[in-house]
């Protein structure tokens, strides 16, 4: 896997070892298109914001620099916002609030801030791109454990984001099962993602091991 992909998707994971954007991580993350549906929009944002922050770099004064990246990602939100509600309105309705407030996730002003604000438009379109999608992966992973174990099923109400070919998708793993609440309420978004850190931190001690040897 390629250097600056692998950086961004597994070794500094903005979820995983910034621990950054916690908010629609923890909250939204109950089911597996929940879960999708939020980090297909955090791509889409990060993406859109690095382009427009490189793209107007070189007329940015360093005085009024986040106020202005804070006005794209507002801008950018807004918009997405508006799309969701009118192509996917029951996901815009079942992500709520979190979907504005996307704009309060500190992964989006750390890209803007910390990379497209000093390199070109194309590689921050990437840098955008891999940073939203390693996100998207954990936000993804967890919705998935949390509907599994809460639920005993996968990819519920698919049919919001996908349209009438997400009914063929929903599954149900397990018959006759109670469910298990504290998975689908806010502890088990800790506790899923305690289960991610500590699988990537195994991950990198194994590696560390291995070169030391």
């Amino acid at each position: 896997m390629n250097e600056f992909i692998k950086t961004r998707l597994l070794d500094n994971n903005a979820a995983l070892v910034q621990m950054l954007g916690l908010c629609p991580l923890l909250a939204v993350s109950n089911t597996a298109i929940n879960a999708l549906g939020m980090g297909l929009a955090t791509i889409a944002v990060v993406v859109t914001t690095n382009l427009l922050v490189s793209l107007i770099r070189p007329i940015t004064h360093k005085e009024i620099r986040i106020p202005l990246f804070v006005l794209l990602i507002a801008s950018t939100v807004t918009t997405l916002e508006m799309m969701m509600n009118a192509y996917f309105h029951q996901l815009y309705l079942t992500l709520g609030i979190f979907i504005p407030l996307i704009v309060t996730n500190c992964l989006i002003m750390a890209r803007a801030e910390a990379f497209a604000s000093k390199n070109a438009y194309w590689i921050s379109v990437k840098d955008g791109f891999f940073v939203g999608l390693g996100f998207a992966m954990v936000l993804f992973l967890i919705g998935v454990m949390r509907e599994i174990i809460g639920q005993g099923t996968l990819f519920s109400q698919a049919h919001l984001l996908l349209g009438e070919w997400g009914h063929h998708i929903e599954l149900t793993l397990f018959s006759d099962y109670a469910g298990f609440l504290i998975a689908i309420l806010p502890p088990g978004a800790f506790f899923a993602l305690a289960v991610l850190v500590a699988l990537k931190n195994k991950r990198d001690l194994k590696i560390t091991k291995k070169n030391h040897e």
